[in-house]
C-alpha cells in the first residue's frame, strides 16, 4: 500500500542459546534453533535462495547454498535493502538512510515443542511495508505456534526497486521468458513456497496444508500468489489482510505510458545506465539515490507489475474473474474499519503536535469525515468489489471480515480511540497474540484496562485463523459460525471485543454508488471539502482508479 504503519518494537535484544532439542536437517544441511520463553522452537535466518547481489540482481532467485558444519539459526538474516523511514525511528535511525543487504532471502520458523514428526497446518506470513519497506524480525510467530498448534513462516523478499523492475535492457539478455520476468519479489515469495514444500517436514510441518497470509502489502503479495501460474500447488488456503488487487502495467512500470514516479527507464537515465551490467553495477546508495524520495514513509515506486511472465499482462483484479485464471483455493480477504485514520495521524496536514508530543486533529469533524470516506474505498476495493467478481466466476469459498477493535487509551489530550480506532495494521497483535506495535506509544494504545478482552479477542481470531488454515473453513469453538460472504449478500465477520458489540455476523456489501450518495448527502461537509476527500484518492494507489467514478456520481466533476 501507499502508506505506512509502524515497526513491532523488539522488547529484549538478548542473543537466544541454541537448543540441542532443535537440531533438524534441511535440504541445505543441518541447523540448530532455539527454545522462545513461551517453549516454541525457532528458527531464524534459514535461507531459501542464494545472494541476490551482483549478478543475480533483477534475476529471479537461485538455489540457497549449502553448509557441511551444523549452521546456527538464532539470528535473522540482514533486511532487504531499503530506504529508512519514520517507522525506523523507534530503533533510533533516521529516515532516508539505505540500510540492509541484497543477501536478505531468507525465512524464520516458528514451531510448537512437539511439532517434530507430526503433520501441523503451515502459515506462510508475508510482512507489510509497502513493499519497499519491513522485515521478517518485526513479527514473532512464537505464541501463535504453541497456542494453535501450527507452524509459522515468516519470509523475507527483495523490496522496493530491487523487487520490481522492468527494464528493456534487462528482457534483451535474459535467455528465456522466465528470465524476462519484473515481479522479482513473487518470485522470490514462490521460492520461499517451494522451500517450505521441500523442508517443512522437518519441522512437524505438512507440505500439503499450506496458508499463506499477510498485511498490506503482504497481503497485495498474497493476491499476486493467487494470480500467478507459477505458484500453482505451492499453498492451499490464502489469508489477505488489508490488501489490494491493483498492479501497474508494463509500460507503467518502465516509463513508457502513464505518469508514475521512479520508472526504470528514469532511474537508468539518472545512473546513466545503458546496459543491464550497467544497471546490476550500480551500488546500493547510488540506486537508491537515483530514486526521487517518498513523502517521508514510502519510497514510490512502481510494484506489481503486469510483467505477462509471473503476473498475467491483463490487470491483477482481473484474474479473478474465471477460475482458470488464479490459483483456486479458500480465501479469506477484510479490512479494518478505521484504515486510513493510521496514514492521517501522522499527516500534519490533518494533525498537529502540543508541545511536541501530543498528536491532535486540526478539524476533527473534516478528520472523521475523510478517513471514514477513504477508508471505504479501501474497503471496496479489497473485499466487495473482488468478492463479487469471484462469486460470478463461480468461487464461493471465501470469507470476509472487518476488524472493529478502537479501544485504545488516551493521554491527556491524545485520544487513540478517536485518531486511530480500529487503523491500519492494528488487527497484526491480534493475529500473533503479542501487543507490541507503537513502541513507547503502546502504553497508551493497549492499556491494562483492556488486557482481559484484547486476549479473549486475539485468541478467537488466532483459532479463526488457524483452523481455517487446518480445514479451510475458519471456525471458532463458542463464537459465530463465519458463513461464506456470498451466503446472504456480502455476509462478513466483524472482529470486535465483547463489550463492544462482540464478534458477530454482519449482511452488508459497500460499493462506490452507497458512497458517492453519502458523501454527496453528508451534513458535514461543503462541496471543496467533498472534491478535497475526492482529490486525496489520488495519493493511493487502491483509490487512484475510482476517482472519476466518484467526482461524476457526486456531481463534483
Amino acid at each position: 500500500m501507499n502508506g505506512k504503519r509502524w515497526s513491532w518494537k523488539r522488547r529484549g535484544n538478548a542473543r537466544p542459546m541454541a537448543a540441542t532439542t532443535t537440531v533438524r536437517t534441511t535440504r541445505q544441511g543441518e541447523i540448530v534453533g532455539f527454545v522462545a520463553e513461551n517453549g516454541a522452537h525457532v528458527w531464524r535466518g534459514l535461507p531459501y535462495a542464494a545472494s541476490t547481489a551482483g549478478g543475480n540482481r533483477w534475476r529471479p532467485p537461485q538455489p540457497p547454498p549449502s553448509w557441511e558444519v551444523r549452521r546456527g539459526a538464532l539470528d535473522f538474516a540482514d533486511r532487504c535493502a531499503q530506504l529508512t523511514n519514520r517507522g525506523d525511528a523507534d530503533e533510533g535511525v533516521e529516515p532516508g538512510i539505505v540500510v540492509g543487504s541484497e543477501d536478505c532471502l531468507a525465512l524464520d520458523v516458528y514451531a510448537p515443542a512437539d511439532a517434530e514428526g507430526r503433520a501441523l497446518p503451515v502459515m506462510a506470513w508475508i510482512h507489510g511495508g509497502g513493499n519497499v519497506w519491513g522485515r521478517s524480525g518485526l513479527y514473532d510467530g512464537s505464541r501463535l505456534a504453541v497456542n494453535e498448534q501450527v507452524i509459522i513462516v515468516a519470509v523475507q523478499y527483495r523490496l522496493g526497486p530491487l523487487g520490481w523492475f522492468a527494464h528493456q535492457a534487462l528482457r534483451n539478455e535474459a535467455p528465456d521468458e522466465h528470465e524476462g520476468a519484473a515481479c522479482f519479489a513473487t518470485l522470490d515469495l514462490i521460492a520461499s513456497l517451494q522451500w517450505v514444500a521441500d523442508n517443512i517436514a522437518s519441522f512437524g510441518g505438512d507440505p500439503d496444508c499450506v496458508t499463506i497470509f499477510g498485511e498490506s502489502s503482504g497481503g497485495h503479495n498474497v493476491v499476486t500468489l493467487l494470480a500467478s501460474p507459477l505458484a500453482a500447488g505451492l499453498f492451499h488456503r490464502a489469508i489477505i489482510e488489508s490488501g489490494s488487487f491493483d498492479s501497474v502495467s508494463l509500460g507503467e512500470a518502465e516509463g513508457l505510458d502513464g505518469d508514475l514516479p521512479n520508472t526504470a527507464s528514469e532511474i537508468a537515465r539518472k545512473l546513466g545506465a545503458a546496459t543491464s551490467d550497467d544497471l546490476r553495477a550500480a551500488s546500493l546508495s547510488e540506486l537508491f539515490a537515483a530514486c526521487a524520495a517518498g513523502d517521508g514513509w514510502f519510497l514510490d515506486v512502481p510494484r506489481v507489475i503486469q510483467d505477462g511472465v509471473v503476473l498475467p499482462v491483463a490487470p491483477l483484479r482481473d484474474s479473478f474473474a474465471s477460475t482458470a485464471t488464479f490459483n483456486e483455493v479458500p480465501i479469506i480477504t477484510g479490512t479494518n474499519r478505521d484504515e486510513m485514520k493510521l496514514f492521517y495521524f501522522a499527516d500534519e496536514k490533518t494533525t498537529k503536535k502540543r508541545f511536541g508530543l501530543l498528536v491532535e486533529a486540526r478539524d476533527q469533524r473534516f478528520y472523521d469525515a475523510l478517513t471514514h470516506y477513504v477508508s471505504r474505498v479501501w474497503r471496496i476495493r479489497a473485499v466487495d468489489e473482488p468478492a463479487a467478481t469471484l462469486a460470478a466466476a463461480g468461487h464461493d469459498d471465501m470469507y470476509a471480515y472487518r476488524f472493529d477493535w478502537d479501544d485504545g487509551g488516551r493521554f491527556l489530550s491524545m485520544d487513540f480511540k478517536k485518531l486511530l480506532g480500529a487503523a491500519h495494521g492494528f488487527q497484526s497483535p491480534f493475529v500473533f497474540n503479542r501487543f507490541e506495535h507503537l513502541g513507547d506509544a503502546d502504553r497508551v494504545l493497549f492499556q491494562r484496562r483492556t488486557e482481559g478482552d484484547r486476549q479473549q479477542l486475539s485468541r478467537a481470531i488466532g483459532a479463526y485463523w488457524a483452523t481455517f488454515a487446518r480445514t479451510g473453513r475458519p471456525s471458532c469453538s463458542g463464537r459465530p459460525d463465519w458463513p461464506q460472504y456470498v451466503e446472504e449478500g456480502g455476509s462478513y465477520l466483524c472482529l470486535d471485543t465483547d463489550n463492544d458489540g462482540g464478534i458477530r455476523v454482519v449482511n452488508d456489501s459497500d460499493d462506490l454508488r452507497r458512497v458517492a450518495a453519502d458523501l454527496r448527502e453528508d451534513e458535514r461537509l461543503d462541496d471543496a471539502e467533498r472534491r478535497a476527500i475526492i482529490d486525496e484518492l489520488d495519493r493511493w494507489m487502491f483509490a487512484r482508479p475510482v476517482q472519476a467514478t466518484l467526482r461524476s456520481a457526486t456531481g463534483l466533476a
